[in-house]
């Protein structure tokens, strides 16, 4: 039974490249930048894309969750569903005990396949677009952990004489996340290349 709650690289002589993590778990959705990334309305292949109201958000949240519910169902899979809406964007995230079965759906692959398929739900309820973030069992902070990662082993690289480093080619919102990290670490960072080959490639501040 499910429950729901409310709630890359371009290389240059002087610069390192740093190797691509196995998990990738975003599908690219351009947002309109200078430099880092932004907030501002984005462009997608389907024309120009408005920040959605918040009740457009709970709209998505509900649609989203009816369409992994029936799914779940399906598949025969526990999870809790929680709905969440920040940043212009619904997320949407599954969860259960660790011993339950729905980490048969949280490899990297599988969610990002599962987001894709809900963000058409969505789109084919309310005719928009959707940015919609999907996370089951904890793959999101998995995520986040592997940039964190990359992150460093650029840093050190930098700190090892190279005057950039290049990380691999991530969608916009794990570039906002390794801009974030970066900028934690006193480093920084910008965005380079053009739809999925953008980039993120850090410099010393």
């Amino acid at each position: 039974m499910t429950d729901v709650q409310q709630s890359e690289s371009v290389a240059e002589p002087t610069s390192a490249e740093v190797p691509s993590a196995e998990v990738d778990v975003d599908v690219d959705v351009e947002f309109a930048e200078s430099g880092a990334e932004s907030s501002a309305p984005v462009s997608s292949e389907s024309g120009d894309y408005e920040q959605p109201t918040a009740d457009q958000l709970d709209q998505e949240g509900d649609i989203a969750a009816d369409y992994i519910e029936e799914l779940l169902d399906i598949a025969d899979i526990d999870g809790d569903i929680d709905i969440d809406a920040r940043n212009g964007r619904s997320y949407i995230s599954v969860n259960a005990d660790e011993n339950a079965n729905l980490r048969l759906l949280s490899k990297p692959d599988t969610v990002t396949a599962l987001q894709e398929l809900t963000r058409l739900a969505v789109q084919n309820k309310t005719g928009s677009f959707s940015r919609l973030i999907l996370d089951i069992a904890g793959s999101r902070d998995a995520r986040q952990a592997e940039l964190a990662t990359l992150v460093e082993r650029a840093i050190a690289r930098i700190e090892e004489g190279a005057e950039q480093a290049a990380l691999p080619a991530m969608s916009s919102y794990e570039r906002k996340l390794v801009h974030d990290i970066v900028s934690e670490r006193g480093f920084v960072s910008n965005s380079q290349g053009e739809g999925r080959d953008r980039h993120t490639v850090i410099t010393k501040s």
